[in-house]
């Protein structure tokens, strides 16, 4: 130990500001802060708002406030519409949160991608995850036109040069390089399984910096993935996070079982939840079980939690699976001019005191 205070992963300027630029970072979030420093890492999956009210956001991470690294913000997935990724994490880097803007080549070319990885990065986004995007006959507007001008790989490869090299891919030069931490998602539990491995190192060498899993609901499997990839040497090149959540009832799992590609779930699950009295309850304990067991894996770096329409169930599974060992991720605190304000409204609705919002943010300072 060097007696110095913890290190607080927070601009003292403002939380919405970038930290310090770190030697060997490719960005300035907290995420790849701490998947550096060598803590288990957690991070969220936002489902994203049908709507245009940005309090729709807010409630919404608020639920992972203290709990979670990094907020991962859906671009479209299974190609339904939704508030954009771009636009959602706009609003999550303005309260200070570090969001993981998701790209899907399905709906933008190489031109608008790449403008938006710049736009992303001058709002402070500092994680963009890769993804190839499922088919537009999966969504609900299976008439849309699909673009797919990139996959990952070529979408990775492309955020690289733009951060690396300064340049798009034009050749064209930048002013100022995107600094972003790059990931991909990867499926362990996909055939050809012997491929998966040899999948995750062609992504490392496309510019993959972390990775996000599926659902894993068979952990020998993932025990077995994640062993070739220590063997071939890709888990000190790129850190893994292990894609978990909860099942709401054995009903559930059966349906996503047959109707979403590329989720595994054994019958030895469906047969636990069939078999609990509570199985909702229990499907949130067969989170918890597998966090504690792939946690122990070499190689493993971290958890990316998904817990669609059971958020709020996000924070009592870190907390019970122990994952932080003590350690508390980032919580949007209260701002002395925060309540300042609070006291200032209530003041003007009961005494009709007629004041401007500047007045009492100018008071309020």
């Amino acid at each position: 130990m060097n007696g110095r205070p913890p290190q607080r992963d927070e601009n003292p300027e403002g939380a919405h500001l970038p930290l310090d630029p770190l030697p060997g970072h490719s960005s300035r979030g907290r995420l790849e802060r701490i998947l550096r420093r060598g803590e288990f890492a957690v991070t969220a999956e936002l489902n994203p708002p049908d709507s245009a009210d940005p309090e729709d956001v807010y409630n919404r991470a608020r639920i992972f406030e203290g709990w979670v690294d990094g907020i991962n913000a859906v671009d479209a997935s299974g190609a339904n519409c939704h508030m954009s990724s771009v636009g959602i994490c706009a609003l999550l880097t303005r309260m200070g949160y570090a969001p993981i803007m998701q790209i899907s080549c399905r709906d933008r070319n190489r031109i608008a991608i790449q403008g938006d990885v710049l736009g992303a990065a001058a709002m402070g986004v500092g994680n963009i995850l890769c993804l190839t995007g499922d088919g537009v006959q999966a969504g609900d507007q299976p008439g849309a036109k699909p673009v797919f001008d990139l996959d990952c790989m070529s979408l990775l490869e492309t955020i690289r040069v733009m951060r690396d090299e300064g340049k798009f891919l034009s050749g064209r030069k930048l002013t100022t390089r995107p600094e972003v931490f790059l990931g991909a998602a990867i499926n362990p539990f996909a055939p050809p399984y012997d491929f998966r491995p040899y999948r995750l190192g062609k992504k490392i060498a496309a510019g993959a910096q972390f990775v996000q899993s599926q659902y894993c609901f068979d952990v020998p499997m993932f025990r077995e993935y994640m062993k070739r990839v220590v063997d071939l040497g890709f888990a000190e090149r790129c850190f893994i996070l292990c894609g978990v959540g909860p099942l709401a009832s054995a009903r559930t799992a059966r349906w996503i079982r047959s109707n979403v590609p590329g989720v595994h779930i054994p019958d030895s699950v469906i047969e636990r939840l069939e078999g609990a009295a509570d199985q909702k309850k229990e499907g949130k304990q067969l989170a918890i079980d597998i966090i504690n067991e792939v946690k122990e894996i070499p190689g493993v770096s971290g958890i990316h939690v998904m817990a669609y329409r059971q958020e709020e169930y996000v924070a009592e599974i870190v907390d019970e699976s122990g994952v932080l060992k003590g350690r508390r991720p980032w919580k949007r605190e209260a701002r002395r001019d925060d309540q300042l304000v609070a006291q200032r409204l209530e003041h003007i609705l009961h005494d009709n005191v007629t004041e401007t919002q500047a007045e009492m943010v100018k008071t309020a300072h």
